[in-house]
């Protein structure tokens, strides 16, 4: 069994054999194991826009990291039953929480016993190329496609959350996407984050070797 921790409420996690989903419902801050997690904390608070966007007055302003403490909560979880956590790469959550950035192909490590790598969705069937960093602990970690996917869509935010298309004439086409679909995992990555976090033993502690 592999806990999913933070994913959407009628998304590719929800009613899949194997599977604990955790969707906004459940709170998936109060998980207390004792299964491996694969979590998808919410990010917004530690993207670029993490004070919630150029048209905001200063006055409503977000605070950089307010989220709750679910990814604090998330990683906790995964440092203590085993598996990972994703987040969009160049999140600001790495660098509060001390986790090793990624910068280039292949995995690093920390001082917990934890990995970090950066990947692509789009190299998993994500229509954009949304780079990714995982964070994972007491997993057998595997060589992934690593660099650049082939997609040459990228995902812009539109503050109205409208489904529109732009062009541009540039090396990557622009494509805007409404919220959910920007968030969405693709079934292919979805099953990929399941079979890491699946290879977690009770020893995960010691996170194994990864593979070049």
């Amino acid at each position: 069994m592999i806990a999913a921790l933070y994913v959407q409420e009628r998304g590719c996690y929800v009613n899949l054999h194997g599977v604990d989903a955790w969707p906004q419902s459940r709170d998936a801050r109060l998980y207390a194991g004792p299964w491996p997690v694969v979590g998808h904390p919410p990010c917004e608070r530690w993207g670029n826009y993490w004070y919630g966007g150029p048209s905001v007055p200063q006055e409503r302003r977000q605070t950089l990291g307010d989220d709750g403490g679910c990814f604090a909560a998330c990683l906790t979880s995964v440092r203590q039953w085993g598996g990972l956590l994703e987040h969009p790469a160049g999140s600001r959550a790495w660098s509060a929480h001390g986790l090793p950035e990624p910068t280039r192909g292949g995995w690093f490590a920390d001082m917990f016993g934890g990995w970090s790598c950066e990947v692509e969705q789009g190299h998993f069937g994500h229509r954009a190329r949304k780079p990714t960093w995982l964070y994972a602990v007491g997993c057998t970690l595997p060589s992934l496609p690593w660099g650049r996917s082939k997609s040459t869509v990228r995902a812009e935010v539109r503050e109205d959350e409208t489904r529109t298309r732009g062009k541009r004439t540039r090396d990557d086409a622009i494509e805007l996407m409404c919220h959910r679909e920007r968030l969405a995992t693709p079934v292919p990555f979805r099953d990929l984050l399941l079979s890491i976090a699946a290879t977690v033993r009770s020893s995960h502690a010691v996170a194994r070797a990864p593979v070049r």
